[in-house]
């Protein structure tokens, strides 16, 4: 028996049109749906990348911020150090070490060093050493004014407090005359000598006060030697 359809055929194709229509608006709903939602991840991850980019960007800030202060430091580290350089080289002008080798170089045999002491002072006002040799300065003539760079430090007397061991007064005398004709230093006196034992053996015990010659300019030379001959005067204890 065939088969009789009695639905018109405009009311099929309306259908069938419906269901495509409905068909593409779900298929443009979920490929919106889906193109919102992947616009939205990429705002979200936009903002969490600008986000972390202006927290590097603070980070490098204060990071170079550091790193001017530390080049600051090291600069003002530098200026002080070059400040303190020039300040001993005005305040000390025989290194310690060329002064104790002068003192070790005038010490007759059997006398020993056993404490020294240095002091700075100011001159008392109207003070003034004529005696000069060839390690210092010649004074300015009357009437021109010193050079407005000179340092008041400069001007400091150094004072020496010395003290020492001796067999005998001979000895101490013997090293105060030394000391007495050494270039480096002037004004020797004695304090005290004094008789202690030591394992059955009598030693004088001084102490001697001098002052380093004023305004002595040692050349390289003159320290090259005084320093060779402190060294081969050690072996002749």
């Amino acid at each position: 028996m065939a088969n009789i359809n009695f639905v018109p055929d405009d009311y099929v194709q309306s259908n069938e049109s419906r269901r495509a229509n409905l068909m593409c608006l779900v298929l443009f709903s979920v490929t919106m749906a889906a193109l919102v939602g992947t616009f939205m991840m990429l705002k979200i991850r936009q903002r969490a990348c600008t986000a972390e980019e202006q927290l590097v960007n603070t980070k490098m800030t204060k990071m170079q911020e550091s790193i001017k202060k530390f080049e600051d430091l090291q600069t003002k580290r530098k200026e002080m150090m070059r400040t303190a350089l020039t300040t001993a080289e005005l305040i000390e002008p025989v290194p310690r070490s060329v002064l104790l080798a002068s003192l070790t170089n005038n010490l007759p045999a059997g006398v020993s060093l056993s404490k020294l002491e240095l002091i700075q002072k100011e001159p008392p006002k109207g003070s003034v050493d004529r005696t000069r040799n060839k390690y210092q300065a010649t004074p300015a003539p009357a009437g021109v004014e010193a050079s407005p760079g000179a340092s008041a430090e400069k001007s400091l007397e150094t004072h020496m407090q010395i003290e020492g061991m001796a067999p005998s007064d001979l000895q101490v005398a013997a090293y105060i005359e030394r000391l007495g004709n050494s270039v480096l230093i002037t004004n020797v006196a004695l304090i005290e000598s004094v008789e202690k034992k030591v394992d059955k053996a009598s030693f004088r015990c001084f102490k001697l006060t001098a002052m380093l010659s004023h305004e002595v300019h040692l050349t390289k030379d003159d320290i090259e030697a005084i320093r060779s001959k402190a060294e081969r005067s050690v072996y002749q204890f």
